[in-house]
């Protein structure tokens, strides 16, 4: 068992290249691991990470070994999940999602889980940053958009229209505008979230129309674009289920609707794994059957605006 830990301590220090976070994703002292990872290296007679006050990279050595250790650990992981999953999903569950997203749609689902699955226990962490879910622990992650990582295990949820909207005040003011080019004449709200914030792109007829936008506000946040936008201060453009309550009141306008860029799709995604965790199945399930069908926040404002 002692040499277990050892290796298992090691694997957690090159995942994540530091021995903090090596410590913190197995909930002991960073003092804890390094002498484990020490005493391995004693006992192999052989150097298996470069340390710098930096960084922590892999030798050769360590390179080969953590390739053969990684078929232990997950052997061993494997035959644990196998004896757990017997008596149902329980534990730990650390969740990583986008703020937005979780505010208004997956905290509700997130309850409704709890209600359904008592010996799970759930952490989850809300945030817009792009989570390195690996190194930082997580069982599994919800992502909108383009996901970079293959490394992953990616189940699509749902899919999101992206609407650019203005209130009706503001439209009153200076006019909705017709085409994609139109919006060079209005004051965008702008979510610095996206990959190229002030380029928005519009597809018409298979041609996409590629406009760069300009504006005195910024946020990175979906919600607090279209809260500025819902008063009056600009045209913003945003997936569709942080808009929705809005647009079905009528405090917001849908705009350019014929020109809509193509979907965006929300994904749970997981590290891959020889033997799922029983709670990571069943969590990823749940959401699948939650948002099946046509999501909610494209239901009851419509699918046109002024165009």
């Amino acid at each position: 068992m002692d040499r277990f830990d050892e290796i298992n301590a090691f694997a957690a220090v090159a995942d994540a290249r530091s021995f903090t976070q090596g410590a913190r994703r197995l909930g002991v002292s960073g003092a804890q691991v390094s002498k484990l990872v020490a005493r391995l290296e004693n006992r192999l007679g052989a150097r298996l990470l470069n340390r710098t006050t930096r960084d922590v990279s892999l030798t050769d050595t360590g390179r080969a070994y953590l390739e053969r250790a990684r078929i232990l650990l997950e052997d061993f992981e494997s035959l644990e999940g196998s004896v757990r999953d017997q008596t149902g999903p329980k534990g730990l569950l650390k969740i990583s999602a986008p703020m937005s997203f979780g505010a208004s749609q997956l905290t509700p689902a997130l309850l409704d889980f709890a209600m359904a699955y008592p010996e799970v226990a759930l952490d989850v962490s809300s945030t817009d940053r792009m989570v390195n879910l690996v190194e930082e622990g997580f069982d599994v992650g919800v992502r909108i958009g383009t996901l970079a990582d293959s490394s992953l295990i990616a189940r699509r949820l749902a899919a999101v229209r992206l609407v650019t909207c203005a209130s009706p005040d503001y439209l009153e003011r200076f006019g909705a505008p017709l085409t994609p080019q139109d919006l060079a004449g209005h004051d965008a709200v702008i979510d610095t979230n996206a990959a190229d914030p002030t380029v928005w792109r519009f597809r018409a007829d298979n041609d996409s129309h590629d406009v760069r936008v300009r504006g005195r506000l910024r946020f990175a946040g979906a919600d607090a674009c279209v809260a500025a936008a819902r008063i009056g201060l600009g045209v913003t453009r945003t997936p569709a289920f942080a808009a929705a309550e809005d647009l079905r009141a009528g405090r917001l306008v849908p705009l350019l609707c014929a020109f809509e860029p193509e979907m965006i799709y929300i994904h749970a995604v997981y590290p891959h794994a020889r033997h799922l965790a029983a709670k990571v199945r069943v969590f990823v399930d749940f959401l699948a059957q939650r948002y099946a069908g046509e999501p909610a926040w494209h239901q009851g404002w419509g699918a046109h605006g002024p165009s």
